[in-house]
């Protein structure tokens, strides 16, 4: 690309490949043809997808599988999930089985109090702010009733508003802190909106207050957090030493030990800790894209929440007491299930069916889990056979994909595998055998 394109927006869809395929791929037909074949051939649903992102010129799928037989709460649920890393489903569903004999998983949820700010700079005195704040506070809560209304017949809305002095970590800098409970919606519009007014409402009674001594208070931008500490559900699951039985030839007792000891280690080695929660996230992530919800937001709110005592670490924790071995943890999951992508989707909303239409409640029940039988799954490989054998042999589909191997050849390797860890390598050693046959 030589120059930059003028106007690229305002190009047909047709219009933008055409560029794309000139531009960066000489004209060639294969590239054209599959950004098209991606193209869905019902025109209306078509329409429906580009319309959810912008300058959009085709579809990028990812697999939407099932993981059944969870047992939360007493009841069997089957999860959605959206993914295209191997085994992740599959370790999910293992997880669901070894859980489903012993108890299955206990959830209760801890708040669902979501957060927003108003930032703010005023480098005058401490006192002034108060006294202003104060001033301001009724006329503030006034402002955002009419927005505030609908959410309030839903049983929530804004539920405080607080003057918080930041100026010990940067000079100047007060926001106004703002509490919501959003219901079934994820909410991000509406706080937002909400915090707009605020900020609006602000400048307005800052220009009629008269007790500031440095010029009036500069608002910065207005937002929401996806940092969500007071949104929290905790999961668990529990059973007795004895219970656990012999796995891959390690006794319940050494695999509890050994189980619990990761997690520790997990808990204090960040290197470690980072994996470890990448691992959970497998799982959080897969219900979250399944059912149209923000995974990045829920990544950055997850992540955040691990490092909330300064170091970054496990958010699972394991334990025995009186010979009885338990899993458990609390993640901050603010989801929604009316709304945006979740209402737009055709496939979030056959995911909403599959788990029989949730409140926002239960889907941060079944995302969580999904995230800590996620965990159990890779610790249970961890600590007994390794990691590696059961997700190669996972692998081996994409493998042999990628190595050519014909439908013939693909049973013919697979059987070879069978026993065995695949390699790139071996893989296309063996290949190359049975070609010279």
């Amino acid at each position: 690309m030589d120059a930059p394109v003028i106007g690229f927006s305002k190009l047909s869809k047709t219009e933008k490949v055409n560029w794309l395929v000139d531009t960066y791929f000489d004209g060639d037909i294969i590239a054209h043809d599959t950004i098209t074949r991606y193209w869905n051939q019902d025109q209306k649903l078509q329409e429906l997808h580009d319309g959810f992102s912008e300058n959009t010129i085709t579809n990028y799928y990812l697999p939407f599988g099932l993981a059944p037989n969870f047992l939360i709460d007493g009841k069997l649920v089957t999860i959605p999930m959206a993914i295209e890393e191997s085994s992740v489903v599959a370790a999910a569903s293992k997880a669901a089985k070894f859980w489903l004999e012993r108890g299955g998983f206990k959830t209760t949820i801890k708040s669902t109090i979501k957060s927003g700010q108003v930032h703010i700079m005023y480098k005058g005195l401490h006192g002034e702010m108060d006294a202003f704040y104060a001033f301001a506070k009724a006329d503030l809560l006034q402002s955002i009733q009419s927005i505030n209304a609908s959410m309030k017949k839903r049983g929530g809305g804004l539920l405080d508003v607080q003057l918080i002095n930041k100026t010990d970590v940067l000079s100047g800098y007060y926001q106004l802190h703002a509490t919501f409970e959003t219901k079934d919606a994820m909410g991000a519009n509406f706080i937002n909106t909400t915090l707009e007014q605020l900020a609006n409402t602000l400048r307005e009674k800052a220009n009629e207050f008269q007790g500031f001594s440095l010029g009036i208070p500069e608002v910065i931008m207005s937002i929401l957090s996806n940092y969500v500490p007071e949104c929290v559900v905790n999961v668990s699951v529990s059973c007795k030493i004895d219970q656990i039985g012999t796995i891959n030839g390690v006794s319940g007792a050494d695999f509890a030990r050994k189980f619990t000891r990761a997690v520790d280690i997990a808990t204090v080695e960040p290197y470690r800790a980072v994996t470890h929660n990448k691992g959970i996230m497998n799982g959080i992530d897969a219900v979250v894209i399944a059912t149209g919800n923000d995974f990045r937001a829920v990544e950055a709110g997850v992540h955040a929440y691990a490092a909330r005592d300064g170091q970054y670490r496990s958010l699972t924790r394991a334990r025995v007491e009186n010979d009885v071995f338990t899993f458990e943890a609390d993640f901050p999951l603010a989801l929604g299930t009316v709304g945006g992508l979740t209402s737009l989707h055709p496939l979030s909303k056959l995911a909403m069916q599959i788990l029989e239409n949730p409140s926002a409640q239960d889907l941060m029940k079944v995302t969580a889990v999904c995230g800590l039988a996620q965990n159990f799954a890779a610790l249970h490989s961890l600590v007994t056979t390794g990691i590696q054998a059961g997700h190669m042999k996972m692998h081996l589909v994409n493998m042999l994909e990628q190595i050519g191997a014909n439908d013939d050849e693909k049973l013919l390797l697979k059987k070879a595998f069978q026993d065995k860890t695949p390699s790139f390598s071996g893989l296309r050693e063996m290949l190359a055998d049975i070609r010279k046959k």
